[in-house]
């Protein structure tokens, strides 16, 4: 294809959203011309599904839910009156407590103001809010916003160092929508610890962002907690950013969450007609499926130039793999689908791994994302009339160009620049593309089976934990094997070897390890006191 025929079926194939300013170009993802007429009968399925969602149908079946994520930033389209006067009640609740953090009102027993949000969750209880505050945060934040996401001892550490003296100046949200969630629980529990041991009250601290009447409510209740906000079972974690899940961090570090909302509105309204052509959601989710041929054969790579957007590949994953890595369609069959997400950041991946994408394994199609504008200042000049926000779009055009002389497909999502409205409609492009995805594939995008079964393997392993731990004495040291047989789980033994690798190397477990002739071969023995 020449440069001149490229020029033409770019102009041919742009995506312009005006309310939105975003662009879509498909130009590069080497569709044929008759693609859009033999998806015609699929992507008219896709739309009927998709309205039936937004009117409130079940479509997570396997759950019986409703899913609403789009009524959030726009709560007129709520099927009922009272879901629609729940968003509005609880937008104006997050506001309105961010307000009076804000002016003092509400305020640590110790200090003035609060100074520090720490977020304490998992997954999209996290991965949202994290995008939010990195993407859109400033040295004008009212609040400076850290996240806890994991059940490591070590990372929890970290951030406990990070907070240095400044806990009895920091607000903490928890956010869990059962409340059971593990890695949330751990890093609630070892966070209240830290505050006790300097002689705070965490309750005078805390805010839960949970389900009504899960765990996690009811202990804010008892314990009387600063504000409880709600999380309802008809939005997914991976859809929640829109929610008080994204919605309360963002407020307090100062962000334009109204700006938000309206940038993710406007882009619903976009990616609800039936104009594929006009419809950049529908065009993203028609290109996945022509790429990877219905069936995720070939990777996602995103890669946003700006740094800003470092986070977007991992808020990504979440939603794109967790919605679309499914074993059984609708119908009970087996399909193992997905679509594969990784991605960085460009400049910074032309010297990581562009050499592969353009050279290596052609199992992949890229996204670029760009920014049009550099920044709010006037840039330097590095070189006569050249800036560094000029290379960084010459890193772009060049890479682009080079994978597509190798014969790699791309698209290319162009933002006027960013802020607030225009990250919200860039999150509200891709989930309403993995929704239509998912139809064309028929796998149901809003329920996660294979994190669950992860969670119950968990919960196997830990009581088998308690049964070693159990089985073990002071004067009667056994190896691996003995404390399988004595347990009656010879098919786990790989299963006690770890667990008791782990115990040793924590002094604090009270599980004594004696070297053995092997590795294998070693036996371990209690300690005083006994942690069964």
């Amino acid at each position: 294809m020449t440069q001149r025929e490229l020029w033409k079926r770019y102009q041919r194939h742009l995506c312009v959203c005006p309310n939105t300013g975003l662009r879509l170009d498909i130009s590069r993802m080497h569709f044929p011309d008759d693609c859009f007429a033999r998806a015609a009968d699929r992507i008219k399925k896709a739309f009927g599904d998709m309205d039936a969602l937004e009117a409130g149908a079940v479509v997570n079946p396997d759950e019986g839910r409703r899913v609403g994520h789009y009524w959030l930033r726009d709560p007129s389209r709520a099927p009922t009156p009272i879901l629609a006067s729940d968003v509005s009640e609880a937008l104006n609740q997050v506001k309105t407590f961010a307000s009076r953090i804000h002016a003092g009102q509400v305020r640590p027993p110790t200090a003035e103001h609060f100074e520090n949000v720490l977020l304490v969750g998992i997954g999209g209880s996290v991965l949202g809010p994290q995008l939010l505050s990195d993407a859109l945060g400033s040295g004008d934040d009212r609040v400076r916003v850290l996240f806890l996401d994991n059940t490591d001892p070590d990372g929890i550490d970290r951030i406990r160092s990070r907070l240095g003296d400044g806990l009895g100046r920091t607000l903490t949200l928890v956010i869990s929508k059962s409340g059971g969630t593990i890695e949330t629980r751990n890093g609630m529990l070892e966070i209240a610890l830290a505050y006790r041991n300097v002689g705070l009250d965490f309750a005078r601290h805390a805010v839960a962002v949970t389900g009504r009447d899960s765990a996690l409510h009811r202990r804010a209740q008892e314990e009387s907690w600063l504000a409880t906000f709600p999380m309802w079972g008809w939005v997914g974690g991976r859809t929640s950013v829109t929610s008080a899940v994204g919605l309360l961090p963002a407020a307090l570090q100062g962000i334009d969450v109204e700006g938000l909302l309206a940038g993710a509105r406007d882009m619903d309204a976009t990616t609800r007609r039936h104009d594929v052509p006009a419809n950049p959601a529908a065009l993203m989710a028609l290109m996945w499926h022509h790429a990877t041929e219905g069936r995720g054969s070939k990777d996602l790579v995103i890669l946003p130039y700006r740094d800003r957007l470092v986070l977007l590949g991992r808020y990504l994953q979440q939603l794109v793999m967790e919605s679309l890595g499914k074993e059984l369609d609708l119908g009970g069959r087996t399909v193992h689908q997905g679509l594969t997400v990784y991605g960085n950041k460009g400049s910074t991946d032309q010297h990581a791994y562009v050499q592969q994408l353009r050279e290596g394994v052609p199992n992949f199609f890229v996204t670029f994302v760009e920014v049009l504008r550099d920044r709010v200042e006037v840039s330097m000049q590095v070189e006569p009339g050249v800036t560094s926000g000029d290379y960084l779009n010459g890193f772009l055009l060049g890479t682009r160009a080079a994978l597509f002389e190798k014969g790699r497909a791309s698209m290319t999502l162009t933002l006027p620049e960013l802020n607030a409205r225009t990250l919200g409609a860039l999150i509200a492009l891709f989930e309403r593309a993995v929704g239509l995805y998912a139809s064309l594939i028929n796998v149901n995008a809003y329920h996660q089976p294979g994190v669950e079964a992860g969670k119950k393997a968990a919960g196997r392993v830990i009581d088998l934990q308690r049964q070693v731990c159990g089985t073990l004495s002071p004067d009667r040291p056994q190896t691996v094997e003995q404390i399988a047989l004595a347990l009656g789980v010879n098919d786990e033994v790989e299963t006690v070897f770890a667990i008791l690798e782990h115990l040793a190397a924590n002094p604090d477990s009270g599980v004594v390890k004696t070297p053995g002739e092997s590795l294998f071969q070693a036996s371990y023995s209690r300690s005083e006191p006994s942690m069964a």
